[in-house]
């Protein structure tokens, strides 16, 4: 797919234009869907107000009103606005609030008025108009986020502040090219007026002085502040002042990463937006949920894949010599030692020839994570098993002993854990998992300094839906063949 360039404003204004047309047609599919089927026919009649005109209304008059109602519905709670399209939950709910409001307000005004509403009829077109929308924007957000792979549909980002923040932030955009910025240059507080940010290909456009020039040279729609350290605040009200109303936008962008937005609330205090970021809690509740979810899921796994896991085993035992299981020693919950099992993938004396091959140039893994693409050291059966993920299996068992969960961060060696940082022990305050981000994000590919990132990332953000979305990413990853971090 050829990179696509456009104006913001336009593709913006496209993308909404499309949105209403899909939700017209889910809305004309499902409401009149809802009538032929509940009234066989479609015909039928709606008595609304006796002795006029409306007595006698027709069915198809009302799903008209109903459609253009729950459009209207969508457009007051900003649902096509560019400022939720693309990432986030944000979009999908100001979907099913409107709709849930809709019927609400039916279901208010017929028992007001004595109206009577076929109660079937309603009960098809919500739930199914609520589905079939949400299940529309994601399809429209899949092709957004294609389009933005291939650098279209951006918003084109000038960042301000210290050099440092200004990489840091534009690392950060850079790795999630589907969030939809692309940054198109830089303002320091020094006032260097040539040259480009260390470390990155940013170029210096001026200094915080000069953003309106900056802003007219680069096309830029979005000035994301990256640091305030020298940046007073009457100097950040400037800069908004000094912003096209409707056109460009100013985004205050904290140090502070990987946090979740569950996490953060902006409280105003005597006129001021502070930012309050709450503490990771891991409550008995959570601890419960999570620990159930495992133990209901991996005995269901195992049940259900015993065939697959017989067959494994046999393979392995029959290919060289050598046990079925490979253990080892892990660090997991609390620091504590377990046991982990896996398929045999490697010759027997795999651990022998680690000090050796260590010496070898490596091309994968990194400085704490010992890996290789061609190790020698494992089998014919081994690289077909690594290539989709199937020598992991046998953890399960380990999730059913409470030793380790189906998503969590990686269990690491003890040799690893003695190159620790100290914060890096957060890890540790949850259970390591059979997957986790580390595995969907990049796999092997990862540096040390990512892989610790997206570890305690999970560990101060979990939730349910987010091991359900890793675990589904995990499936589809095995999938594509590849190198999982052993």
């Amino acid at each position: 797919m050829p990179i696509v360039r456009d104006s913001t404003a336009g593709w913006q204004r496209r993308y909404s234009r499309r949105l209403l047309l899909t939700d017209a047609l889910v809305l004309v599919v499902v409401v009149f869907g809802a009538q032929l089927i509940w009234f066989d026919n479609g015909q039928a009649h709606l008595n609304i107000l006796r002795d006029t005109r409306l007595s006698d209304l027709s069915y198809w008059f009302f799903s008209a009103g109903l459609i253009l109602a729950w459009l209207w519905a969508l457009s007051l709670a900003d649902s096509r606005s560019h400022r939720v399209i693309g990432t986030g939950t944000t979009e999908y709910r100001r979907v099913v609030e409107p709709s849930l409001r809709v019927f609400g307000l039916i279901a208010i005004a017929a028992f007001l008025l004595q109206i009577d509403i076929a109660r079937g009829y309603l009960l098809i077109s919500l739930p199914a108009g609520v589905l079939l929308l949400v299940l529309s924007r994601w399809l429209s957000r899949q092709w957004l986020l294609a389009r933005r792979r291939h650098g279209g549909f951006m918003s084109r980002v000038l960042l301000v502040g210290s050099p440092h923040s200004v990489a840091q932030i534009a690392h950060e955009l850079e790795r999630q090219p589907v969030a939809g910025y692309r940054v198109v240059g830089a303002c320091i507080p020094t006032g260097a007026q040539a040259g480009s940010i260390p470390g990155t290909d940013i170029r210096i456009i001026g200094d915080v002085d000069t953003i309106d020039r900056a802003l007219r040279a680069t096309g830029a729609d979005t000035v994301a502040i990256t640091s305030s350290d020298d940046l007073p605040p009457a100097k950040v009200k400037q800069i908004s002042w000094s912003l096209e109303a409707g056109r460009q936008h100013l985004v205050l962008a904290p140090s502070i990463v990987d946090i979740a937005g569950p996490r953060i609330h902006i409280r105003p205090v005597s006129g001021l937006p502070l930012i309050h970021v709450e503490t990771p809690r891991f409550s008995l509740g959570q601890r419960f949920v999570k620990r159930a979810v495992d133990l209901v899921a991996a005995t269901i796994g195992v049940v259900l894949i015993s065939p697959v896991l017989l067959g494994l085993a046999i393979s392995v035992r029959l290919s060289t010599p050598g046990p079925v299981l490979f253990r080892q020693t892990r660090i997991g919950y609390r620091g504590r030692e377990f046991t982990m099992l896996k398929f045999r993938s490697m010759v027997t004396d795999a651990e022998d020839q680690l000090a050796e091959l260590e010496k070898k140039q490596r091309d994968s893994g990194n400085e704490v994570l010992f890996k290789m693409k061609n190790d020698p050291r494992v089998t014919t059966i081994g690289r077909f098993m690594r290539k989709y993920s199937l020598d992991e299996l046998p953890q399960l068992f380990n999730v059913i002993g409470g030793s380790m969960s189906l998503v969590g961060p990686r269990p690491p060696l003890p040799r690893e854990v003695e190159q620790y940082a100290d914060h890096v022990h957060r890890r540790f305050l949850v259970k390591p998992g059979i997957t986790g981000l580390w595995q969907v994000s990049g796999r092997s590919a990862l540096s040390w300094e990512e892989s610790v990132r997206l570890d305690l990332s999970y560990v101060e953000n979990w939730s349910l839906v987010g091991d359900l979305t890793i675990l589904l990413k995990t499936a589809r990853a095995a999938l594509v063949p590849g190198d999982t971090a052993h």
